[in-house]
């Protein structure tokens, strides 16, 4: 049976998906431009839920000989 709605370790996910927005912001505030902070802060959010959930589902290292190189 699935497990619906906020599990514990989206807590961690969305805490570093926050913390990966402030320092978008941060950046973007030294460079200037806080919508291009805002923009580099999303595309890395991106990767951090992809690499995030790959962890959690045990799915990291997994080897795969019909993977065409799709990997993070």
């Amino acid at each position: 049976m699935a497990r619906r709605g906020w599990q514990r370790g989206h807590t961690y996910w969305a805490l570093g998906a926050v913390l990966v927005f402030a320092a978008g912001i941060l950046l973007g505030l030294v460079m200037n431009n806080v919508w291009l902070g805002l923009v580099l802060a999303a595309a890395v959010s991106v990767g951090w839920l992809i690499a995030y959930e790959s962890r959690r589902g045990r799915n990291e290292g997994v080897y795969d000989r019909d993977d065409d190189g799709a990997q993070l």
